[in-house]
């Protein structure tokens, strides 16, 4: 049976990294929620949805999680893959963080672990989960590294990248960071951009970011700038094209400077001017400017 006006989002990654918040915004943003829903059940639920005696369940988001049977999940790729067949609008997310993150997240919350038992250690679990979600991670349309984020900060990924996807289309993030903090875990791509004019170095420009005129105007003054801009987006145009040929649902693109607040705020705000006259759903994520 086809599944063409179902929506279906899985949640899934390691415990600790925010699942429940981004099922709880889902929620916030009428999806229907189901926390670990066995995925032997997933099917099933879908051929009642599309019966159409329950149009609530029509735009769902399901929570897999390694409290599934391994033996379980191991099928769920080809279960995705025949609900696509099928119609099915399906976008998995993965949440993940560093793991010395979601050990002090334990700590601070004081919860166990589900995958701590028979002795296991809270870093074992850890290692455990990932090898059992492994399947999964690979499966992945997105993924999203939870490790500098907070609440808030999470639900509002979650609303510009997953809740507002336009049936059909591919989301297009540019995201700008500081090599000092460290690489994203969930970019496609990674451009390293340090070697473009640091308007840091310039007192009257280092209190302003890349959103700042003053910086706008000391950037696109520089042949540099102007140079890798243009070399950057006729590299990006073929592969992003390509990427949505094969059907890609979210693709991230990460720039970095030193400090991630000047030259890569800049270049990502105009990368996304330059590439919303090509897809209809461009967003832009500062990781050092959050607030």
């Amino acid at each position: 049976m086809p599944h063409s006006d179902i929506r279906l989002v899985v949640v899934t990654g390691i415990s600790g990294s925010g699942k429940s918040i981004a099922l709880d915004m889902l929620e916030d943003l009428d999806f229907y929620c189901i926390d670990n829903l066995p995925s032997g059940l997933v099917q099933p639920f879908l051929e009642q949805a599309a019966s159409g005696t329950l149009a609530t369940y029509t735009k769902s988001a399901i929570a897999l999680d390694a409290r599934n049977l391994p033996d379980e999940l191991i099928k769920v790729p080809e279960m995705i893959g025949s609900l696509k067949a099928a119609g099915t609008q399906v976008d998995v997310i993965f949440l993940d963080a560093e793991d010395d993150v979601v050990i002090k997240r334990y700590a601070e919350s004081r919860r166990r672990h589900p995958l701590s038992r028979k002795g296991l250690s809270l870093a074992e679990a850890i290692k455990a989960e990932r090898q059992v979600l492994g399947p999964l991670y690979d499966l992945a349309d997105l993924v999203i590294d939870s490790t500098r984020t907070n609440v808030h900060q999470l639900r509002r990924i979650i609303s510009e990248r997953v809740s507002e996807k336009l049936s059909g289309s591919m989301a297009l993030n540019f995201t700008s960071f500081g090599f000092k903090h460290g690489l994203p875990h969930d970019a496609d791509y990674v451009f390293d951009i340090r070697f473009l004019p640091n308007p840091y170095w310039e007192n009257e420009l280092r209190d302003f970011n890349g959103l700042d005129q003053p910086i706008i105007d000391f950037l696109n003054s520089s042949p540099e700038v102007e140079e890798f801009f243009t070399s950057l987006t006729t590299f990006l145009e073929p592969c992003l094209a390509r990427q949505k040929e094969q059907n890609r649902s979210f693709v991230t693109v990460a720039l970095g400077c030193t400090g991630g607040r000047h030259r890569s705020v800049f270049l990502c705000e105009k990368l996304a001017a330059h590439f919303r006259d090509h897809y209809p759903q461009v967003s832009v994520r500062h990781t050092e400017l959050l607030d």
